[in-house]
């Protein structure tokens, strides 16, 4: 048994809205265990065996047809989020600055890893590290120049998600 993590692309945002008591009950149904969630934003821990990929695969389907839309799922293990959480790539953080996790749904190819770290620029730094991506805006993230667009255009076939890295240390008290 493994400790994971799913975290849900784009939801309780808008008419998205998936209530966290519903998505729990629906990890439980699934047969998961020591099911909770970590604010509203869509992040569903729980136990299991197998693989995340087959976790995604699930839970994805569950949760479309408990709420009736696209409920893109990226699951990673606790180890996974741990790491995610500690990495500092950028180093400290100056104050005002902001750094982010960015969850592809599969392994950036080579062709992406370029088209991803060539959006650095002197604002906003972006770093492949293993499956995941390290994203440094030096100030806020409303003031980022890398907005939707950009990513859209890096990664036309491969959904991310995000979570900024001060979350996800809260988070991963909660494993």
């Amino acid at each position: 048994m493994a400790r994971f993590v799913a975290f849900l692309r784009a939801v309780n945002v808008g008419k998205r809205t998936v209530a966290m008591a519903t998505a729990r009950q629906a990890l439980t149904e699934l047969g998961f265990a020591d099911v909770g969630s970590y604010v509203n934003s869509g992040n569903l821990l729980f136990t299991a065996t197998g693989k995340a990929s087959d976790h995604e695969a699930a839970i994805r389907q569950r949760l479309e047809d408990e709420f009736g839309f696209e409920v893109t799922t990226f699951v990673r293990t606790g180890v996974q989020v741990r790491a995610l959480a500690t990495e500092k790539p950028f180093g400290d953080l100056a104050a005002g600055h902001t750094h982010f996790a960015l969850l592809p749904l599969t392994k950036l190819t080579s062709t992406e890893r370029k088209a991803v770290e060539g959006l650095s620029n002197d604002h906003d730094e972006v770093v492949v590290k293993g499956r995941d991506v390290h994203w440094l805006i030096r100030s806020k993230s409303t003031e980022t120049t890398l907005g939707p667009k950009q990513w859209r255009d890096a990664l036309p076939d491969n959904p991310t998600t995000a979570r900024n890295t001060t979350m996800l240390a809260k988070l991963i008290d909660k494993l």
